[in-house]
């Protein structure tokens, strides 16, 4: 049997964390959890997502600081801000900022 799993969220899209005061735009899309082991064991036990759902990447950005963060679908939200996130990464993906979302600026595999 093949399971289907459908990204609730898509690349250019800009999303927030639930629980963490941060942003991001989705540069990219694991299936499910495919991440290190250390990583996964070092979340607390019991905030640990489930593996079985998508994880995204993300441009992210918070009041101090740009990274880049991994993150379990049930763990984000649309951000319904408007606005544009500040990431130096963009240019390296995205095109200009336009009706709430980043347009993908490099070819897909």
């Amino acid at each position: 049997m093949v399971l289907e799993r459908r990204a609730k969220y898509d690349l250019g899209q800009v999303v927030r964390h639930r629980h963490h005061p941060f942003r991001g735009v989705v540069f990219d899309i694991d299936a499910e959890f495919s991440h290190t082991e250390e990583w996964y064991e070092a979340i607390p036990e019991g905030s640990r997502p489930s593996r079985a759902q998508p994880f995204y990447h993300l441009l992210a950005e918070n009041d101090h600081a740009y990274y880049v963060a991994y993150v379990s679908e049930q763990n984000l939200v649309p951000d319904t801000t408007g606005k544009p996130v500040d990431h130096p990464g963009l240019p390296d993906f995205f095109g200009d900022f336009k009706d709430g979302c980043y347009p993908l600026d490099y070819p897909l595999n």
